[in-house]
């Protein structure tokens, strides 16, 4: 005969249950389960967003110390880092619209927390993608708070215009987001076959 225990169970029926969540927490506190696998996600996430800002600023910083607004190093080539400022969004476009570039750039950190949070991003690439985001967004942002609503650009590229760290990490992440999601669907297409 098999003997009973406070919550109903006899002794003879396994002590957890199969399809019982993961805890998220030990009984000495500290992580585990869901709550570890999501903390160890995040931190990838915030990592790629906070190195982008940190070298964004660095460089930004670095440029404006060591040139003059407009010149170049080298004065001549295909490849520069020529000092401009730019109150324009990525690629020089929208021109001394800083108020609406700010709030736009508001919804956008939004919106990549949003897409952060909640799946399909929940891929370690597109984590990565939305942390070069998030990084090139905040960089930005933080220039044109700090310099009254303009960007420092230094990378001069042959016929492209000026761009900066933070410039690349947004529209690197945009092109790995549509790319993932390009593959994604023909490997979709590919498995259900002809």
């Amino acid at each position: 005969m098999s003997s009973a225990s406070p919550g109903g169970m006899t002794s003879q029926e396994p002590l957890v249950e199969a399809a019982q969540p993961l805890p998220d927490r030990r009984p000495d506190g500290s992580p585990s389960g869901r709550l570890w696998l999501r903390l160890r996600s995040d931190l990838v996430f915030f990592v790629i967003a906070g190195l982008v800002v940190a070298l964004d600023q660095v460089t930004k910083q670095l440029v404006r110390a060591n040139l003059a607004l407009g010149e170049s190093v080298p004065e001549e080539g295909p490849l520069r880092i020529t000092y401009v400022t730019n109150t324009g969004a990525v690629f020089g476009i929208l021109q001394g619209q800083t108020l609406f570039l700010m709030i736009t750039t508001f919804f956008g950190l939004a919106a990549i927390l949003l897409y952060y949070l909640y799946p399909p991003m929940e891929h370690g690439v597109l984590r990565l993608a939305l942390g070069l985001q998030l990084g090139g967004a905040v960089g930005n942002l933080t220039d044109r708070v700090r310099l009254g609503g303009k960007v420092t650009d230094f990378i001069d590229v042959g016929p492209w215009p000026n761009f900066n760290v933070a410039d690349s990490s947004i529209v690197v992440g945009v092109a790995i987001i549509v790319g993932f999601f390009l593959l994604a669907e023909s490997w979709h297409r590919h498995a259900q076959g002809p």
